[in-house]
């Protein structure tokens, strides 16, 4: 007898294993989990899990594992038993995190009391080789003599001796053809070469660069930024100098001009702006009306000492006379003269 009761003691745990899982004590899986990989930020995210016939919060729980590791919950972050649809690695501090050169792989469950839905994973990843670059941090441009001197910080901390960054700078005068500098290992780019007091706009890039595995990361490029070059002081003495020699030209050149002309052409000029003679207003009255006595007038007007004059003799001397009276003045200019000798006839 017992050996019936024995085999169907078997059969029926057999049939309970082969059964299939009530639909209802399943949840389904969250959807269209993805990992953002951005500087130094770990952020897994998913869309939520909605029940129509229940009402209370589903919560999700994520777990991780490595190449050869086995799954395991997240310490240090509120990534068990959580509502959010979210779960960030980073929050506490840039520096924790999952190693960036190791192969992590996640999954993501929801659950609501005793129900659990199955695992949702995300496809392996390496930090450093699927990290989205920003671009550099706290850009600053100093103006130089026809040169600008850019100066920024890494977009996030590495292990410099596994990763570097490499930085480019593209600039261009406005309205001008854009050029790249590039690429340089410091934290700063001289741009020399320019033009003094032009205004130029640039853009600076940073990559990542994994020597051992041939990985590199481009990046974003920075916001624009526009500065004006400066000049030295010999450059601003020169251009004193030029602007000092054209405006005098500019006030020389015209009037020497205007000067030979009117030189070479003055009786035409002359002609141009003299102006025309006069009739006296007396005359002009008397030829309005030429019955006006205007002769009595203008001799009334005249004061007497406009009719002074003086009295003028003429006297005229035959010319042997003439010559003796001019002998006399002579002699007495220079002393007394002999007596004149008797005239014969």
């Amino acid at each position: 007898m017992r050996l019936p009761l024995l085999l169907q003691l078997l059969s029926l745990l057999g049939g309970r294993a082969a059964s299939p899982p009530d639909p209802l004590s399943q949840l389904p899986p969250p959807q269209n989990p993805k990992i953002r990989l951005y500087n130094a930020e770990q952020v897994l995210s998913w869309e939520p899990v909605f029940l129509s016939n229940d009402t209370r919060p589903v919560t999700y729980r994520v777990q991780y594992k490595y190449t050869a590791s086995e799954w395991g919950d997240v310490s240090g972050v509120n990534c068990t038993k959580t509502t959010e649809t979210w779960c960030n690695f980073t929050a506490a501090s840039l520096s924790q995190g999952f190693p960036r050169h190791f192969n992590v792989s996640l999954r993501v469950q929801a659950e609501l009391g005793e129900r659990v839905s199955a695992w949702a994973t995300v496809p392996w990843f390496q930090h450093y080789r699927n990290v989205t670059v920003g671009p550099p941090e706290n850009i600053e441009v100093a103006p130089g003599d026809g040169s600008l001197i850019i100066r920024f910080s890494a977009p996030f901390d590495v292990d410099a001796s596994m990763v570097t960054f490499q930085y480019y700078a593209h600039y261009w005068e406005k309205a001008g053809t854009q050029k790249v500098k590039g690429p340089v290992k410091s934290n700063f780019i001289l741009l020399d070469g320019l033009k003094p007091l032009r205004v130029y706009c640039l853009q600076v890039k940073a990559e990542l660069v994994w020597p051992a595995q041939g990985i590199v990361r481009p990046g974003h490029l920075s916001n624009i930024s526009c500065s004006e070059t400066t000049t030295d002081a010999a450059t601003e003495l020169e251009q004193a100098i030029l602007i000092f020699v054209g405006t005098f030209l500019s006030v020389v050149l015209p009037m020497g001009a205007c000067f030979f002309l009117v030189l070479k052409y003055r009786g035409l000029v002359k002609y141009w702006f003299h102006s025309p003679p006069k009739i006296p207003l007396q005359i002009e009255e008397y030829l309005k009306d030429p019955a006006q006595p205007i002769l009595e007038a203008l001799d009334k007007d005249r004061s007497p000492k406009e009719d002074a004059w003086d009295s003028v003799s003429i006297v005229s001397l035959p010319e042997k006379e003439r010559e003796d009276a001019l002998q006399n003045t002579l002699n007495q200019s220079a002393g007394p003269a002999p007596p004149f000798p008797e005239r014969r006839h």
